[in-house]
Order: C-alpha cells, then sequence, then structure tokens
C-alpha cells in the first residue's frame, strides 16, 4: 500500500498546524537568524512567520488586493449619502460644526448620530481636499482594515487556511462591498467592533487587564459612530471573557468591573459635553425630540430601532420597508437574501459542530473561546437585525459578517479535519451535507434574481457543478481514503459558496451609481413600501458631491423639483431635489446672513449645502418633526440679520413646515419669485414685530 507523504510547505493543507490539543500557540520554528536591517523585515511582510505556508501570505496580500479593488474601484463617481457628506463639507469649514456633526456649518443642527465617523471623514477631507474619492477613502481603508484583522485574528488559533477562508469571505460579503463604496459610517463601525474583539481575546489568553480596557474603549468608540449598534457585542464580550480568561474568577471579576469604566467614559464623554453645552450656544440634536443626545441614544438610535417607536424615532412602517417586515427569517427574504445569507447556513453548522468537536477542552481553551466569541457575534445580530420592528436598512447587517465569515473559515477547517479524520458513524456526513446545504441555497438566491445578467447564470452554474462536484469528491475521497482528492474537494466547496457573492460583489463594485442613504448590492428585486426597496444599487438621492480642493462642492441635482415633499430614499424621505436657478438668487440676495434660506428637512438642506458651499438651516431635521426652529428662533435669527429666506413646504407626509411659523411667513414676508421654485419668502428686521 503506497504511503501518502505529509504536506510540504508549499502544499495548501487545511490542518491547524499552529495550536496544540488545548488551544495553546505553538512556538514558531527558529528561522533564519536576522540582521536587523530592513530587508529581512520587509521579506518578512511579503513571505509570512517561518512557520507559514509558502502560499499564505501571498493569498492574504491577494485578499487584499482584491479588497481595494472591489472597495475602491471608480469610488470617485459614487455619490455616497449627501446627508453625511453635507456635514463632513460644512465640519471641513467650521471647528465648531466639525466637533458637534452639525449638518450646517453655522451649527444650526446635528445629523442623527455621534461624529466620529464624520471626523474620519472631515479630516481626510481636511487634508486632501473634499471630494467623493477624498470621503470614500477612510471608508475603504476600514473596510480593508477590517479583512485584514479578521485574518489575523483568525489565524492566530486556526491556522492560515481558516484565516484565509474568513478573510476572502468578508471580502465578497455583498452588503460590505456596497456599504464601504459609500459614506455611511458602517464601516468604521465595523472596524472598531473588530478591534474590541481582538483585545477581548488578547485578554482572555492573557488575564491580563490592559488589553481587555483597550478592547473596552475600541467599543465605546463604536459607540461615538453609531451609538447603540455598537453594544450588539456587548452580552458575549462579557460571557467570552468571564468563561475562558486565564485568570481567577475574582480577578476576572475585577478586570471586568475596570474594563465597564473604561467603556463608560469612553462612549459618554462626547454625550456629556454636548448635553452639559448650554442649548443656545451649540447646535440642536437632531433626531432626538428634547434636544439631548441622551435622548438620542435611548430612542431614535436606541429602543426605537428595535421596538419600533413613534414618528420622532423613526416609526415601524418606515423600517420595514427598506428591509422586509420583522420575522426570525427577514434575512433569508427577497431584499436580504442577496446581502447578507449566503453563508448562514454553513456557519450554523459551524456553529454547532464547532464546539462539539472542542469536546473537553479546558475552561481556558481559546478556540472554544473564539468559538464562542464569533458565534455570539452572529447570533445576536442576526436576532436583533431580523426581529427589528424600527427603522432597518440593509447596509447595517455588515456588522455581522465578520461573525459568518469567521465561522464559515473556523468551521470549515474544523469540519473537514474531523470529516477526514473522525468516526464515519459521527462525522462521515457533516461536511458533505454542510456543503449540499449551502450550494442549494445559493443555487434558490441566485434563481431569484434569474434573468438579471449573465454574471447571475454563470454564478449559478459555476455554484451548482461545482457544489456537486465538492459533495461527490468529498465522499468519494473520505471511503477511499485519498486526502488530496478530499483537500481538492475542500477547495472546490469554497468556489461554490462564494460564486454568488462573487456575482454581487462585482455588479456593486463596477456600478457608476449609488443609493447613499440605502446602499445595496446585486441586481433589483422590486421594491415599494412593505414589500421591499430594491436591492440594486439603484439611483442616486443627492447631487455629486465631488468637488475641489478648498472650494464649495460641485454637481449636478435635479432641477425643476422644488424644496419641499417627495419622494427620496431613507426613512422620512423627502425631496432632495433643488432648483439652481433658486440657489444662484439667494447666494447674490444673501446680503451677509450666516445661513442661505431655512427649509424643512435635512434632505433638501444637504443638497442645497452641496450645491452652493454655504451653511442652510434644517428646520425639522431629517423627518421634518425635530422640533428644532420655533418661531421665536425665527424671529431672533430674523431680527439679528442671520437668515433672510425661508423656504414653506406643504405637508408631504408630515415633513411640511410648522403651521405656526407657516402662518407668520406668510403674514409677514415678501414672496419671492426665484425659478421654478415655490414657497420662498424674504424676511428681513423690520418685519419682526
Amino acid at each position: 500500500m503506497t504511503t501518502l507523504a505529509p504536506p510540504t510547505r508549499d502544499e495548501p493543507t487545511l490542518d491547524e498546524p499552529t495550536c496544540d490539543k488545548e488551544g495553546r500557540r505553538r512556538p514558531h520554528r527558529a528561522g533564519p537568524p536576522a540582521d536587523g536591517g530592513v530587508g529581512p523585515r520587509l521579506r518578512r511582510l511579503f513571505t509570512g512567520p517561518p512557520d507559514d505556508p509558502r502560499w499564505a501570505r501571498p493569498a492574504l496580500w491577494a485578499i487584499l488586493v482584491l479588497a481595494v479593488g472591489l472597495y475602491a474601484w471608480n469610488v470617485s463617481s459614487v455619490t455616497g449619502n449627501s446627508f453625511y457628506n453635507a456635514a463632513v463639507y460644512s465640519g471641513t469649514k467650521s471647528w465648531k460644526a466639525f466637533f458637534f456633526g452639525a449638518l450646517d456649518s453655522g451649527s444650526f443642527i446635528t445629523v442623527d448620530k455621534p461624529p466620529f465617523a464624520l471626523w474620519v471623514m472631515g479630516l481626510s477631507a481636511r487634508v486632501f481636499g473634499f471630494g467623493a474619492g477624498q470621503l470614500a477613502l477612510p471608508m475603504v481603508a476600514a473596510g480593508t482594515g477590517s479583512v485584514a484583522l479578521l485574518y489575523r485574528m483568525v489565524k492566530r488559533d486556526f491556522g492560515a487556511m481558516a484565516a484565509t477562508v474568513a478573510a476572502l469571505a468578508l471580502t465578497l460579503t455583498p452588503i460590505t462591498v456596497a456599504i464601504n463604496r459609500d459614506t455611511n459610517p458602517d464601516p468604521v463601525l465595523v472596524l472598531l467592533m473588530l478591534l474590541g474583539a481582538a483585545g477581548l481575546m488578547k485578554a482572555v489568553r492573557g488575564g491580563r487587564p490592559a488589553p481587555l480596557v483597550w478592547s473596552a474603549v475600541a467599543i465605546g468608540f463604536a459607540f461615538n459612530t453609531k451609538m447603540m449598534q455598537a453594544y450588539v457585542v456587548l452580552p458575549v464580550f462579557l460571557l467570552t471573557y468571564l468563561w475562558a480568561a486565564d485568570a481567577p474568577l475574582g480577578r476576572r471579576i475585577r478586570n471586568l468591573a475596570v474594563a465597564s469604566v473604561a467603556l463608560v467614559v469612553s462612549s459618554a464623554w462626547w454625550m456629556v459635553v454636548v448635553d452639559l453645552w448650554p442649548a443656545s450656544s451649540r447646535p440642536y440634536i437632531g433626531g432626538s425630540t428634547d434636544n439631548t443626545v441622551w435622548d438620542l441614544v435611548i430612542g431614535y438610535n436606541g429602543f426605537g430601532r428595535v421596538f419600533g417607536a413613534s414618528s420622532s424615532t423613526g416609526g415601524a412602517g418606515n423600517g420595514a420597508s427598506f428591509g422586509g417586515s420583522a420575522s426570525v427569517l427577514r434575512l433569508f427574504n427577497d431584499i436580504m437574501g442577496g446581502q447578507i445569507s449566503w453563508l448562514i447556513p454553513f456557519a450554523a453548522v459551524a456553529l454547532v459542530g464547532g464546539p462539539v468537536l472542542r469536546g473537553r477542552a479546558p475552561r481556558t481553551d481559546a478556540k472554544r473561546a473564539a468559538l464562542l466569541l464569533w458565534g455570539g457575534w452572529s447570533v445576536l445580530h442576526y436576532l436583533t437585525f431580523a426581529l427589528a420592528e424600527g427603522t432597518f436598512h440593509p447596509y447595517y447587517v455588515t456588522a455581522m459578517a465578520p461573525g459568518i465569515a469567521a465561522l464559515a473559515g473556523i468551521g470549515g477547517v474544523m469540519l473537514y479535519r474531523a470529516f477526514r479524520d473522525g468516526p464515519a458513524a459521527k462525522w462521515g456526513w457533516v461536511l458533505p451535507l454542510a456543503v449540499a446545504v449551502s450550494t442549494v441555497w445559493a443555487v434558490v438566491l441566485l434563481q431569484r434574481v434569474s434573468g438579471s445578467g449573465t454574471l447571475y447564470t454563470v454564478a449559478e452554474f459555476v455554484a451548482g457543478i461545482t457544489g456537486a462536484a465538492s459533495v461527490l469528491g468529498l465522499l468519494v475521497g473520505r471511503f477511499t481514503r485519498r486526502r488530496r482528492l478530499l483537500g481538492l474537494a475542500a477547495l472546490t466547496a469554497v468556489v461554490a459558496l462564494l460564486a454568488g457573492p462573487t456575482a454581487y460583489s462585482l455588479a456593486a463594485a463596477t456600478s457608476t451609481s449609488s443609493n447613499g442613504t440605502n446602499p445595496t448590492a446585486g441586481p433589483s428585486t422590486g421594491g415599494g413600501p412593505g414589500g421591499g426597496a430594491p436591492t440594486g444599487t439603484g439611483t442616486s438621492t443627492g447631487p455629486d458631491t465631488a468637488g475641489k480642493s478648498g472650494s464649495a462642492p460641485t454637481g449636478n441635482p435635479p432641477t425643476g423639483g422644488g424644496t419641499g415633499g417627495g419622494t427620496s430614499g431613507g426613512t422620512g424621505g423627502g425631496d432632495t431635489e433643488v432648483d439652481s436657478e433658486m440657489i444662484t438668487y439667494l447666494e447674490e440676495n444673501q446680503d451677509g446672513a450666516t445661513w442661505l434660506v431655512a427649509v424643512a428637512t435635512d434632505q433638501t438642506a444637504a443638497s442645497i449645502i452641496l450645491e452652493s458651499g454655504e451653511p442652510v438651516i434644517s428646520m425639522g431635521g431629517w423627518s421634518g418633526t425635530d422640533e428644532a426652529m420655533t418661531l421665536a428662533k425665527l424671529k431672533s435669527l430674523v431680527k439679528s440679520g442671520q437668515l433672510h429666506y425661508i423656504v414653506i413646504s406643504g405637508d408631504g407626509g408630515g415633513q411640511g413646515t410648522d403651521s405656526e411659523i407657516t402662518t407668520w411667513v406668510e403674514a409677514h414676508g415678501t414672496a419671492v419669485d426665484a425659478g421654478s421654485s415655490s414657497g420662498l419668502y424674504r424676511l428681513d428686521a423690520s418685519d419682526v414685530g
């Protein structure tokens, strides 16, 4: 009988060579002595540690190049979210607006999120100039950094093959590609959460408090990126450390207490400063009901997202219209399925099989701790997003992509080893079944968009053929004990399971249009309230934000639509169309006022800011229901000469101008005929009684 030689260092292997049976890291094999110069360090950067397979580091670099290519391809032509773009632009004109995250450089009202992601984009814009590419650059970097960090975390415990599969899966997650090409804050959120996870796992292995504190600080910064969404992972962080950390129970509890203090401080410092700041000298907190960040945390960006709420916190109906109705199967529906669900079946099998395979490992087993972390990460996000009854956009689920990708890589390796070496009666069917079920689901998803283009037809063919070949190869290899066939079949399974996500991701990366309010990947599968928004890249919801360094952004906004009411993407909607002739008139007759004009909603204000480069007041926030403008405040602004023009808009689905303000403006202002827009009034100090 021929004995197969063990795989050489040049051959891909699904073994786990870097840890012993208790999950502890084995020391590196001694490499060639370093001379301490730059050359050996550079070589190590490209070749990896001595105990890595030779293919591992080149594969990582190839994945990172792929990530940059997908996220950055022609990204300067993608508008992004004009709402956040306007706030970033305003922050480049005023440090006060920068700190508060104000929509306008006059700092009348903030956006409805904390400003950390705006700060990141704003610093890029201040250094490189304001434009679509400059704003997207930090998001591309954050997305690519998340891929590299996930690779490092998975490789630490499960080897290069598991890490490579995980990194590739994250890179090709369709909704992740779409959001990393946008200017929403989610790419920054995901990177910060992964940094928190890395610190947690380091603390678990060493038992020292410092990494746990830094983990808490990272989550605190994530909170200042997207508030309560950053806290979704906290229960599993707590459980993982409390169960698996290499320290006595008393020390674990003490370290968690110290980390909790760090979490509170790093999360709350901006909120406390803003809420203690005199309300008369800071912008109104957009999205809140009482002009405080605390209300924004608890309401609009907190429980309102999960349980639904009144119109001031988004409303359940509006939320359901973007991702389908809330249910345990929401992430598999026609809207969400192609964005995130491709690897969920395989990850679910890995989530069950992985801990079973760890068996009676010690409490401090690092591999089981990692499985607990990534499994909890995935489950908590799944339940939160599937059952959320408030405002819900498909791109939110990019936050669960690292957990699914990690489970896919880790589970693939662990299930392969059990399939190859374990008893046939117990493990001989698990891996083939996981591949088969996941392949069938991929084909179902691709059949939903059949007829949408050759790309999806090819992906369906590749997924079906390679999936079937993989299952057959695994079974034949298992019963004939041909390990090379088993390895080839396992790699073929990777191709089968990533064919569909690759098609969706390529579509997102090569599209020159965008829907910055609701970015998604792949073809359109229909839309409309209750039935789901389109899952294609859609059409622009605002003007082009590309501008010259140091100058106001230039763009091509829609014309002739007026400035009130309408149906733009995003909860609260609001027509973002602005009349260029009206803007020209306002610029020529601003007469030293701080604000060019006051309008009903954020979307309209953002469009005018990006078109004119001047500060514009949003009186009602995102949905038009914020009480940012009162009649007394309006009179004060007019009397002091800070504001001369106001647009009175109709109801527009709850987005009209406050009736008291409307009545007063119509009674005391002078109607202005400026282009095709209507409802523009001029007010001067003499008009204030």
